[in-house]
């Protein structure tokens, strides 16, 4: 069994205000996803698949692979017009190589305080469950609200987490659920990779990986201050 990431770094960074998509901002003279890109490295994970948007392919491959070194990258593909298909372009791109049984974790790009001890324990647990996702419980209350910004319901705050990435699961599983609903014309408005299986799988669970309220993504100008700090 081997274990593979897919690094979705396809955005545009829109939020953060700027003309350089966030995941190549620098801090510390080095682009945001090369610290994402070195926990994996560093890690368990035997092949990443980077996915980028075309017109940054060959800056990946010069500037950030080849660059700082990253021999575990063993494919880098073009982004979607939306998440959903860059993380089945990555996926279909892993077709040549994994196996049904590997195990996929699929991170977010502009999310660089991942660990290699989260990485390896959504591994194990992936192993034993056949999907976990990293996320923290909620500290605060949320609500439901209609399409006119009205209360509809309250969540229990203790039931209620937020998830992060990695999001992981067994390699034939996650593609198939991906296929499947590309087939199906379901318009794919997914942000997380769990929703997409649990559409293919309802019987099958996804088990919960407490990981750190410090795994945040970036994607606002204040979140970017934070990492120069952190990182």
């Amino acid at each position: 069994m081997k274990i593979y990431a897919v690094v979705v770094a396809g955005g545009r960074g829109s939020r953060m205000d700027t003309d350089i998509p966030k995941q190549y901002m620098e801090i510390h003279g080095k682009p945001l996803l090369y610290y994402t890109l070195k926990a994996f490295e560093d890690s368990c994970v035997d092949g990443i698949s980077l996915v980028v948007a075309y017109d940054r392919m060959q800056y990946a491959v010069t500037q950030i692979v080849d660059k700082y070194g990253f021999p575990k990258v063993v494919s880098i593909c073009e982004g979607g017009r939306e998440r959903f298909y860059s993380v089945l372009h990555a996926l279909d791109d892993l077709s040549g190589i994994a196996q049904d049984d590997d195990i996929v974790l699929i991170q977010d790009g502009a999310r660089p305080f991942v660990t290699a001890d989260l990485i390896r324990e959504i591994a194990e647990a992936v192993q034993t469950y056949g999907a976990a996702i990293a996320a923290v419980p909620a500290k605060d209350t949320i609500k439901i609200a209609d399409e006119d910004g009205f209360v509809v319901s309250t969540t229990v705050r203790a039931n209620t987490w937020q998830i992060q990435t990695p999001q992981g699961f067994r390699y034939g599983e996650i593609h198939k659920a991906y296929r499947d609903l590309l087939e199906k014309a379901v318009p794919p408005q997914v942000t997380d990779d769990s929703q997409v299986f649990e559409l293919a799988f309802p019987e099958k669970k996804v088990n919960l990986v407490k990981a750190s309220y410090d795994n945040i993504k970036i994607t606002t100008p204040e979140d970017f201050e934070v990492a120069k700090e952190r990182l």
